[in-house]
């Protein structure tokens, strides 16, 4: 459905919970969007604390019942052991009705066999490999949408998570943790979800932007170490180097760059090393492009929003990299209604969205989601930066 359908569906509730006697489960849904959270994260609840427990079971025991929406934080960030101790207690209390909302995860999904799918279905925003079978066999649903829309479900509540499981870092001397490598739609999600629970991890890079969360905030935490997910760089083939170089020649100096995920991404961000004065503003930032910024060809001179620094929604990549955004202020990790507003991404001088797809017609359509009537992944932030750059003055869309 789309935004705007699914808004007309709410208001239609609204109404008849104000105008129609009788209709209790009307009137129940709009009580519980009033109950919803409306501070900021940034900012401390005074007089409450979280509740400190000693597993990850007895953190979802206190929280989870049948017919909730768990929202999880995605990809490096997600917090697997959370996750399992879900999907055991669902299956373990035959607790009906729980769907979870979410981009893409790492490690097991929220139905990893058969058993579990008859408790819990998967709204998968952004699909990944451990899902893909769950959304095609109709384990899970698929709902696609623009990366920069993904916060509007929660601030306009069609979707209000009752639960939020989050990974953090440890909090500073002032309280503050970091929600590290995914703020992407997740600051959005936890501040219109009922309740949270967070996974305090030493290994959790603190990074700095909007990922910056008080610790009051939090209902439940649960310290937990656990080594982060990592992906090491390939290397690139030969036809990609090809590829690369032909993209590395369209780019001038001064140009802010957005890479995909891929392969092509990096060959191109291979051969950009005789660049000079590149700026980066994406979606996600990854290994490929230290090296550049090691040199000094990415230095963010030119751009006119975030000068001096990289601006980016989530990270994805090696230990190198956590280490390398790990408190450093040259790094911004911010929101992707922001990072991925067209908007936003038009002000960039000479924006170039470098992008892979999986499909190409014969009449110049592009498939990046799927593949025939399956679902491989979904829109992410492809279409908002291929939009953004062609509004861009000298920019270019690349896929």
């Amino acid at each position: 459905l789309s935004l705007e359908f699914a808004e007309q569906i709410a208001a239609i509730m609204m109404r008849a919970a104000k105008s129609i006697p009788g209709r209790a489960f009307a009137r129940q849904q709009v009580a519980a969007f009033s109950s919803v959270r409306s501070a900021d994260p940034a900012a401390p609840l005074k007089g409450k604390m979280p509740k400190e427990v000693s597993t990850p079971e007895e953190a979802m025991a206190a929280h989870l019942k049948p017919g909730d929406m768990v929202f999880i934080q995605g990809i490096a960030a997600t917090p697997n052991p959370l996750v399992d101790a879900m999907v055991d207690l669902a299956k373990k209390k035959e607790m009906k009705g729980i769907r979870t909302i979410h981009m893409h995860l790492e490690g097991k999904s929220p139905v990893p066999d058969e058993e579990a799918a008859k408790y819990i279905t998967p709204l998968s925003l952004f699909t990944g490999g451990n899902l893909r079978a769950a959304v095609n066999n109709n384990w899970a649903e698929y709902c696609p949408i623009f990366l920069h829309e993904i916060a509007s479900l929660f601030k306009k509540q069609i979707h209000t998570p009752d639960i939020a499981l989050v990974q953090v870092s440890p909090p500073d001397e002032h309280g503050y943790v970091s929600l590290g490598t995914s703020v992407d739609c997740t600051r959005a999600a936890l501040q219109h979800c009922k309740s949270s629970i967070a996974m305090i991890n030493k290994h959790m890079p603190r990074t700095i932007g909007d990922g910056l969360v008080h610790i009051s905030y939090f209902d439940t935490i649960w310290k937990h170490d656990k080594a982060m997910y990592t992906v090491d760089p390939v290397e690139p083939s030969a036809i990609e180097k090809k590829i690369g170089g032909y993209i590395a020649e369209l780019i001038p100096d001064g140009a802010t760059l957005q890479m995909g995920i891929g392969n092509i991404p990096n060959a191109v961000l291979a051969q950009l090393g005789n660049h000079k004065h590149l700026g980066i503003h994406t979606e996600m930032f990854s290994d490929g492009m230290l090296p550049l910024v090691d040199s000094g060809v990415i230095d963010n001179s030119r751009k006119i929003t975030h000068t001096g620094r990289t601006v980016t929604s989530f990270l994805l990549g090696s230990q190198n990299l956590y280490n390398y955004v790990d408190n450093n202020p040259g790094v911004e990790v911010l929101e992707c209604e922001y990072t991925n507003a067209p908007s936003v991404i038009a002000k960039c001088p000479q924006m170039h969205a470098i992008n892979s797809c999986i499909e190409v017609d014969l009449t110049g359509q592009a498939a990046s989601d799927s593949i025939g009537t399956r679902i491989f992944s979904g829109f992410g932030g492809q279409v908002d930066f291929l939009r953004g750059a062609a509004m861009s003055d000298g920019g270019k869309p690349i896929l």
